[in-house]
């Protein structure tokens, strides 16, 4: 079997072609990580056989960043410059399988980036968060999905920017989403993407959340598998359109879900709805 052949690999070319059918990827915009597990990993090897592997690489260019609690793992993550577009055309040029070192402060490729390049630029993003993940979730949650979906980035223009006014916003639209995300959403505030403070910023939410919005430019989705990350991708955008569709209407909203239906949404579906945002 060719490695493009994988069950996950396909799962993940998948999500790739459903995001980009969708407009959240415009050009090389957005990325995808998936944190293998070991017997992935080892159908890969079996796979690859003595071919040799990438030289060691800094996860990030600066050299400070390393994610200890995720050392010797591999992960399958789209490449930096690539489009979501040509990921189903052609897999092995648009996407890496990753090797950590037992330190978690360099990666080496093992297959794929067949013309060249290295993985995203917020691989150190991706990376900080799967970590934080991995522990609170005992190794459930794999995937990182970031894209720039229109209407929650114009969202970030006239919501302030505030966890607990995006998480009311978008819960108030459909009863679904406080269903879908309990939890709220996470906000950050602008900053330059790809270094380590936006990182650092997100993976601090990651403590709380699995959606953390990035202001003025897209979200970052966590999730135990391809369908959970597209599906809390999809709510929150759609979520999201309505907002914007009801302030453009220009009146103001004559109706909502008040707290105490929230809060009998979380105890018809299980859901623990954070009192800070009643």
């Amino acid at each position: 079997m060719k490695i493009a052949e994988l069950p996950f690999v396909k799962e993940f070319v998948r999500l790739c072609s459903i995001g980009d059918a969708q407009g959240f990827h415009e050009r090389n915009g957005g990325n995808l990580s998936y944190h293998m597990r070991p017997t992935e990993a080892k159908a890969v090897r079996g796979i690859l056989g003595a071919k040799k592997p990438g030289p060691w690489t800094d996860v990030d260019p600066k050299g400070d960043v390393a994610v200890p609690g995720l050392g010797g793992e591999w992960f399958l993550v789209t490449g930096s410059g690539k489009f979501f577009r040509n990921v189903a055309y052609d897999t092995e040029a648009s996407v890496a399988i990753c090797e950590l070192d037992k330190e978690g402060a360099h990666y080496r490729v093992r297959w794929g980036l067949r013309d060249g390049g290295r993985p995203t630029s917020e691989f150190s993003s991706h990376l900080m968060n799967l970590e934080v993940k991995d522990r609170l979730s005992g190794g459930r949650v794999r995937v990182i999905y970031h894209a720039h979906p229109a209407n929650l980035i114009a969202m970030t223009y006239v919501v302030p920017l505030t966890d607990r006014d995006f998480t009311r916003a978008l819960w108030n639209t459909m009863t679904e989403c406080p269903v879908i995300f309990p939890e709220g959403v996470g906000v950050v505030k602008w900053m330059v993407p790809g270094g380590r403070e936006v990182a650092v910023a997100t993976s601090k939410l990651m403590e709380t959340y699995n959606n953390v919005v990035w202001a003025h430019h897209g979200l970052f989705c966590a999730a135990d598998t391809f369908d959970n990350a597209m599906g809390q991708m999809e709510t929150i955008e759609k979520a999201a359109k309505i907002v914007m569709l009801v302030l453009s209407s220009g009146r103001k909203p004559l109706t909502g879900i008040s707290s105490d239906g929230f809060l009998a949404i979380g105890r018809m579906y299980g859901g623990d709805i954070p009192e800070r945002f009643l």
